[in-house]
């Protein structure tokens, strides 16, 4: 692999720091969202905020060059729009310090979820442009603070998703009918907020790096019907490619603008808007990876085309899933990486790639996940394909919460680690970090930078 390869560990700050009432921070969306039967509150997380040497230890004993963090923006700015925290700045001075010490390059993500609070409650998260502009300040405040020693940035984690339902959950939303124009409102404001921190960044320093990330998800026709074929292109545009023409080329997709238009959607889009965007340009496209089905069949005309995949999508008879229905498909995740790169010739970089086990330690012996190990290793052969085969230029491959994490939904039983974390959803137990045979598998294979698959 060549040598200036990132290989790294990916996170968010709900989902690892937990401290979520110290050192003046406000509170987020996520730290009064309550527990379940079946997830855990994000109070406590996996503590990282104090374990966080212990973590980059395990990280760099791995052989892992990268670490993609979040900074938390109510950690740093308690009511979102206020004055700054300077216990959050200094907190994330010590951890970004740390990971340059160990020889850790570290890269930044703006917003992953966690809305402040008080911004929820005022303005209604992103559907709301005093939101937008309270996003930009903080942004330019962190990319003041620490351009420094952050070559590599992304504003949004997995962007696309403010053009799906999750949207009212990830925003800030709290309150309203959850209509189409307000969704697309929502995405609107953070692609103006994207581009607007895109240009800020590049205007203080050429060198550094900022992507435009999605949730990217391979889509295969349910069959070779003309009808299965049409959605599935169509979702891509909504979902996908408008998204990538966005960060890419600064303009929404000619069909997507179109869609707005003629439906007559409530969506204030300004001619300051669109300049602002024609300007913004990202350096390296960014993903997280799945695939699945699309049955036409399932569809109306009154659906919007970007939910297409909420109503009609199915699993792949043709591959293995998780338990959570999540497909195995590393020959789909080379053809992701193909086709990015042969269309936008920007490099890629896959910074969330895992799968999810429910695992259980029995108190001595390291957990032996070959699932997990077959399946780092069958994806990275796949990118390997992409780039000495098809010649792709991929940045670097992160895993998704290397440690492990609660899942995005809560779960601390869907595990993605290669290192066990000793806690369950009710239980915080004694958190102990204990590797498993993944650890020692990733550990081995990068000791070559990967070079024996």
């Amino acid at each position: 692999m060549p040598s200036n390869f990132f290989w790294g560990n990916s996170v968010s700050s709900m989902q690892t720091e937990g401290a979520w009432n110290i050192d003046g921070k406000g509170l987020s969306v996520y730290d009064v969202r309550p527990e379940t039967d079946k997830t855990s509150n994000w109070q406590v997380a996996i503590d990282e905020y104090h374990r966080y040497q212990e973590d980059l230890d395990l990280l760099k004993a791995m052989n892992l060059n990268m670490y993609r963090i979040q900074i938390s923006w109510s950690r740093v700015n308690p009511t979102g729009d206020g004055e700054f925290n300077a216990a959050g700045i200094e907190f994330y001075d010590r951890l970004v310090n740390a990971m340059l010490r160990k020889g850790i390059t570290p890269m930044i993500c703006l917003y992953h979820f966690d809305m402040p609070l008080v911004l929820a409650k005022q303005e209604n998260g992103f559907i709301s442009r005093k939101t937008v502009a309270a996003f930009v300040r903080f942004a330019k405040k962190i990319i003041d603070h620490f351009a420094d020693r952050v070559k590599y940035w992304l504003t949004f984690n997995e962007q696309n998703l403010y053009l799906t339902s999750a949207s009212f959950r990830i925003s800030g939303y709290l309150k309203g009918n959850k209509t189409l124009s307000e969704m697309y409102t929502i995405f609107h404001h953070t692609i103006l907020a994207h581009a607007m921190i895109a240009n800020y960044l590049h205007q203080k320093d050429a060198s550094l790096k900022i992507g435009g990330m999605t949730a990217y998800t391979g889509v295969y026709p349910l069959s070779c019907r003309p009808a299965d074929v049409m959605a599935v292109r169509k979702l891509q545009e909504f979902q996908f490619d408008n998204l990538n023409e966005i960060f890419v080329n600064g303009h929404y997709s000619t069909e997507v603008w179109h869609f707005i238009t003629e439906k007559k959607l409530s969506v204030e889009i300004t001619d300051s808007d669109l300049k602002i965007i024609a300007t913004s340009k990202v350096d390296f496209l960014a993903f997280y990876y799945r695939s699945e089905v699309l049955d036409a069949s399932k569809l109306t005309d009154k659906i919007a085309p970007n939910l297409y995949a909420e109503v009609a999508s199915e699993n792949n008879p043709f591959l293995e899933k998780s338990e959570w229905d999540w497909t195995i498909d590393p020959l789909g995740f080379r053809n992701i990486l193909t086709a990015l790169y042969n269309r936008y010739r920007l490099p890629v970089f896959p910074v969330e790639n895992g799968i999810g086990l429910r695992e259980t330690w029995n108190g001595k012996d390291a957990i032996a996940d070959n699932q997990r190990i077959a399946y780092h290793r069958d994806h990275i052969k796949a990118m390997k394909d992409a780039m000495f085969i098809d010649g792709v230029k991929v940045l670097g491959y992160l895993g998704w919460g290397l440690i492990d994490i609660p899942s995005s939904q809560g779960n601390m039983e869907k595990r993605y680690g290669t290192v066990y974390v000793d806690r369950g959803n009710h239980e915080l137990r004694t958190m102990r970090r204990i590797p498993k045979k993944s650890f020692y598998w990733f550990k081995s294979l990068l000791e070559k930078n990967g070079d024996e698959l």
